[in-house]
């Protein structure tokens, strides 16, 4: 707005199955308040008491998800050769959690690999490999920044660590490893646990924070950049540890899980638990479990209503638009945008690019999903039929081969593709790499892939998850997911022996609930109480569960 000599101001406006369900690990850390005067206190509250039993679900897999393909082998330890290599083939992108470009300092400031170095915390231990340890204290207050929002799971720890639940649990974890996470490391460790930890993406650790969680002494093995020799190596040094053996498993895409199961069987065997949370590495839970090779009990996060609602909805909702911006500055209104799946993810994306006067178009296998879309007001389309005229294309499937070659050479000049699933291998990324095609990287995360006519594709984080390797995504929603894993955690390591057994398990809808009343007070909101009379009438605990098991939380795919 200015002022001119002569004119007016001008001004310018904007417009499964049913259980008995005993007392949860929610109900041990907290009363399940559905009023805003009960209180309960953890003296109270007894670790030994019965916890709530998981729902064992047999889950149709759709999509054949390989243990081992031809560029991802269990069996062969990597060597230095490649270290560097241009080509990656590893899997890990998860939607369900957590990253951040915003990184103190980019993989590329020193050449020199953290494997090549000799670092010492201030306590004189170097049982890490970080990028640089100097920068631990830049990472501590990311750390903090993140706790403020993060409360619940604050809480969480304040309420429980008195009782240490989880002395003596030796976790080793593969996640996105970012301040959020940082949080939720830091939270096992107050409530007892001795952690190991890698990053599940190559891209998406913030170098700070693994310094400043190496330097409380959090034996972490990762850094922003990593090759794929590196990416296996970090995996082989969190569970390869003289007199150290792992007791639970915290993963993100299977690719841990899956080493410790090939490579040390007998540690495998002695596993009290595996948590998972996202869509691949359940997948490949639940074929271990079908194969009679599931030989410990495994909690699927990724299927909680927490996970599903929150993170993969919500959170993707707003990511997708922040990913795009920061790697191509791209105008949204009038683009014609293709979105491949329209699960939790897909739903999130396309709502928020509709949101902004794109046009959006779907394709999906799924019926069910397809006619979601048709009633939500998206074009369900082959990739084919539009591949020629779409501006952008995002993968969310958590397939394989979604995008191929074929089709990025009939999509038109200056077109994006990325990826907002879980894997790397949604995109056909390999086949790019041939000699008649050119790589120009014009900026972090982004290649224009040329083509000899001139065509240029502009390809994002090299077909890995968007947010994660390219911006950041909201605290507030992975304190939802972490504050899950937390009590997950928790649940398996205290459970009873024969509570659970080798198979895989939901979580109780109950601990769902827990979650979700957690967060609750951040938004001031108050639950209304069931009176006696009301509850007797629908059947149901004045305290909850409030849903059945089989119950389907519906989506709000609209944005006003």
């Amino acid at each position: 707005m200015s002022d001119t000599p002569g004119d007016g101001k001008l001004e310018l406006k904007q417009a499964s199955k049913e259980v008995k369900e005993s007392e949860n690990v929610a109900e041990k850390y907290s009363a399940m308040t559905v009023s805003k005067n009960s209180e309960i206190t953890m003296g109270e509250l007894s670790v030994s008491s019965a916890a709530f039993s998981a729902v064992p679900i047999h889950k149709p897999v759709k999509k054949q998800i390989q243990f081992v393909e031809d560029k991802q082998e269990f069996s062969r330890f990597p060597t230095k050769t490649g270290r560097r290599s241009l080509s990656r083939s590893i899997s890990q992108s998860s939607t369900d959690s957590y990253g951040s470009a915003a990184s103190y300092t980019d993989s590329s400031d020193d050449e020199t690999s953290p494997r090549d170095k000799t670092q010492l915390n201030s306590k004189g231990t170097s049982d890490f490999c970080v990028k640089n340890i100097k920068q631990a204290e830049f990472g501590r207050r990311e750390i903090e920044i993140a706790e403020q929002d993060m409360s619940a799971l604050i809480s969480l720890r304040k309420r429980a660590q008195g009782e240490k639940p989880l002395a003596g649990a030796k976790i080793v974890g593969c996640t996105h490893i970012t301040a959020q996470t940082a949080v939720l490391i830091e939270t096992l460790v107050a409530l007892g646990a001795q952690c190991r930890w890698t990053a599940c993406n190559i891209y998406s650790t913030q170098n700070e924070v693994a310094a400043a969680l190496s330097e409380i002494g959090v034996a972490v093995f990762a850094w922003k950049g990593e090759s794929e020799d590196d990416f296996w190596w970090c995996i082989d040094k969190c569970v390869n540890m003289e007199g150290w053996q792992p007791n639970m498993i915290l993963d993100d895409g299977g690719d841990l899980t899956h080493w410790v199961y090939k490579k040390y069987p007998n540690v495998f065997k002695k596993i009290r638990g595996i948590v998972e949370e996202s869509v691949t590495g359940v997948h490949r839970l639940y074929q271990l479990s079908k194969a009679g090779k599931l030989c410990v009990p495994a909690m699927n996060v990724n299927d909680s209503v927490t996970k599903q609602k929150f993170d993969n909805l919500y959170c993707c909702r707003e990511s997708i638009l922040d990913g795009l911006k920061r790697t191509t500055d791209v105008m949204f209104g009038g683009k014609q945008v293709v979105v491949c799946g329209y699960g939790e993810v897909g739903k999130g994306c396309t709502a928020a690019l509709k949101a902004m006067g794109s046009i959006v178009y779907v394709t999906e296998i799924d019926p069910i999903c397809a006619l979601q879309a048709c009633m939500d007001g998206f074009r369900v389309v082959k990739l084919n039929e539009v591949i020629r005229q779409v501006d952008v294309i995002i993968t969310c499937t958590g397939n394989k081969n979604v995008v191929t070659r074929d089709q990025l050479d009939r999509m038109k000049n200056g077109s994006i593709v990325c990826n907002m699933g879980h894997s790397n291998t949604e995109i056909d990324v390999a086949s790019l790499r041939t000699p008649e095609l050119t790589w120009e990287r014009v900026r972090s995360q982004v290649d224009h892939v040329i083509w000899p006519d001139g065509k240029r594709v502009i390809l994002l984080a090299e077909g890995r998850l968007l947010n994660l390797s390219c911006s950041t995504v909201p605290t507030f929603v992975l304190s939802i997911t972490a504050t899950t894993q937390a009590l997950a955690l928790i649940e398996l390591y205290n459970a009873p022996e024969g509570r659970y057994k080798q198979d895989v398990y939901l979580l109780p809808k109950k601990m769902d609930e827990y979650v979700a009343s957690l967060h609750l007070p951040t938004f001031d909101a108050h639950l209304t109480e069931l009176s006696d009379e009301q509850a007797k009438y629908l059947g149901l605990n004045k305290n909850g569960p409030f849903k059945p098991n089989y119950y389907r939380y519906k989506h709000a795919s609209k944005i006003p």
